[in-house]
């Protein structure tokens, strides 16, 4: 993954200060991750009335796969910026553990 400024990535503190497990994004990170789940809940709303609608289901499809994409770049910018900041914060502090949390939290995604 590459950091691009689509991304909005802004390192600020680590998820797991203290014990603590909260992510700590910039608000400008947050609003970019609020406003991309609107859409996507507009999306949803919108797949739902093509349903309603008795819509072709070859255009309801590629509804379902521009949503699922558009979700899955949330989960993409979340996981670059969980990398760059909280673990590699917990890996320097000598926390491998991390490793295996990240492995499994990148599996689930590419079940999907």
């Amino acid at each position: 993954m590459s950091m691009n400024p689509e991304t909005l990535i802004e390192l600020d503190s680590c998820c797991a200060l203290d014990g603590d497990r909260k992510s700590h994004h910039s608000d400008k990170v947050k609003n970019n991750l609020v406003t991309r789940l609107n859409r996507i809940e507009g999306q949803i709303r919108g797949i739902k009335g093509l349903i309603e609608r008795d819509t072709y289901c070859d255009d309801v499809i590629t509804q379902i796969s521009a949503t699922q994409s558009a979700l899955n770049s949330v989960a993409k910018i979340l996981l670059e910026g969980h990398m760059r900041s909280c673990v590699l914060e917990r890996i320097q502090q000598g926390d491998s553990e991390v490793l295996d949390e990240v492995l499994v939290t990148i599996q689930r995604l590419l079940k999907k």
